[in-house]
């Protein structure tokens, strides 16, 4: 479906939960994160209803799962699933790969086909100072994907500047020697309104912007960069979708409340 911009809106970004065995710097604020509560979260059959009409009544072609950490959400494969057997529609993934060694053949077999893995550095102590997690873990992870026959998979790389720093050059070769894409994504502020098209991907641009978002707590926002929602739960899911293609802004501009642990980034 169109937008007031005559932007075709046909992808949706579903952040299954606000939980994460990471703490990014970028991500995670210094004195930790309020969760959600359970009750606050939609179930599977909130979230598979959804999408059964974003792509029945609104075109949407494209569904990627995120989170915070999408497959620490319990029974997540119960969910994907759910949602494999709508079809018309590309499932996809986002996540740091740590778990990959023991979801990656069940996401095959489910029908996600494409996959993206966070990995800012391969440096072990860097990488530790970034996340607080193994590097280790996260290329066990590729491998893992690889071998599941997940395609194609890219590597999300969070820069300071641009892809000629050291840990991003790091990460290409790794990509390179792998057959892996590499997305680099420079570092953004959602409460001063900085943002960046993405390298290698099309994230940022906001006139060719053709995503929703659906938070984990039911609500659907337009834009990352704003504050605008509409809570599928106060108001069904078909006029929450409606609204917030109707109501996409022009550009993203800033958020005050948004977060990327609970929007996915």
């Amino acid at each position: 479906m169109f937008d007031s911009c005559n932007r075709d809106i046909n992808y949706l970004r579903i952040s299954v939960t606000d939980r994460c065995n990471l703490r990014c710097k970028y991500c995670m604020p210094d004195n930790g994160v309020e969760l959600l509560r359970h009750e606050d979260i939609l179930t599977f059959e909130e979230m598979h209803d959804l999408v059964q009409i974003a792509v029945v009544e609104f075109g949407i072609t494209k569904v990627r799962l995120t989170g915070g950490e999408p497959l620490l959400r319990k029974d997540i494969m119960t969910l994907v699933g759910m949602l494999g057997a709508i079809k018309g529609v590309e499932y996809t993934m986002t996540t740091n790969g740590i778990l990959l060694p023991r979801y990656a053949r069940a996401l095959k077999a489910s029908g996600i086909k494409r996959i993206n893995i966070s990995l800012d550095t391969l440096d072990q102590p860097r990488y530790r100072e970034l996340t607080g997690g193994n590097v280790e873990d996260v290329l066990a992870g590729i491998d893992a994907a690889i071998a599941a026959g997940l395609s194609p998979i890219k590597l999300n790389c969070v820069v300071n500047n641009d892809s000629h720093e050291p840990d991003a050059l790091a990460v290409a070769d790794f990509a390179k020697a792998k057959n892996l894409a590499v997305r680099y994504i420079k570092k953004m502020n959602l409460k001063d309104g900085i943002f960046h098209v993405v390298e290698g991907g099309s994230g940022g641009d906001c006139a060719k912007c053709n995503r929703l978002r659906l938070s984990s707590d039911g609500k659907i926002y337009p834009c990352l960069f704003n504050d605008i929602s509409f809570s599928v739960r106060k108001l069904g899911a078909r006029e929450a979708l409606a609204r917030a293609i109707k109501n996409k802004p022009i550009k993203g501009e800033s958020s005050r409340y948004n977060c990327f642990y609970r929007l996915g980034g």
